[in-house]
C-alpha cells in the first residue's frame, strides 16, 4: 500500500488576491477553478510536482455559518497552519515576494541552526507560509 501527498488546501477570504499571490508571484499554474453554490475554489499545482495540488478555497465554502465564522476568525488572526513550500532560487523568490501587493515579509532569507535557509511571509490572506532554498 502506497499513500502519498495529494493536496492542501488554504484558505483566503478574497481568492483573487491568493491567486494573484500564489499564481503571479510565486509561478503556480491554475489547474481548475469551481464555482458553486456561492462560492468557488482554484486548484493551483506547480511544474515540478503537478501532482501535488493546493486548493485555494473560502472559509464559508461547504461549512455551517458557525464553523465559517470560526475559521474566518483565525485566518484573519493569521492563526491557521503554515503552508510549506520550497524554492530553487530563495533570493528571487524573496524579491518577488517582497514587491507584491498584498504579502507580507515577516523574515529576509536567513539560514536557520537546523540547517534550513529559508524565509517567512504572509499570504494576502493573512496564512503563514515558509519558503525554504530547495
Amino acid at each position: 500500500m502506497t499513500v502519498s501527498l495529494s493536496g492542501v488546501h488554504v484558505l483566503a477570504e478574497d481568492l483573487d488576491a491568493a491567486l494573484a499571490f500564489y499564481r503571479d508571484t510565486l509561478g503556480l499554474t491554475v489547474r481548475n477553478q469551481v464555482a458553486q453554490g456561492g462560492f468557488r475554489w482554484i486548484t493551483l499545482v506547480t511544474d515540478s510536482q503537478p501532482e501535488i495540488a493546493i486548493v485555494l478555497s473560502q472559509p464559508h465554502a461547504g461549512r455551517s455559518k458557525e464553523d465559517g465564522d470560526a475559521l474566518a476568525a483565525l485566518l484573519a488572526k493569521g492563526e491557521l497552519q503554515m503552508l510549506q513550500l520550497r524554492s530553487d532560487d530563495l533570493d528571487a523568490t524573496f524579491d518577488k515576494i517582497a514587491a507584491a501587493p498584498g504579502a507580507e515579509v515577516l523574515q529576509e532569507p536567513v539560514s536557520q541552526p537546523w540547517g534550513a535557509r529559508d524565509i517567512a511571509v504572509r499570504d494576502p490572506a493573512g496564512n503563514l507560509v515558509r519558503i525554504e532554498q530547495g
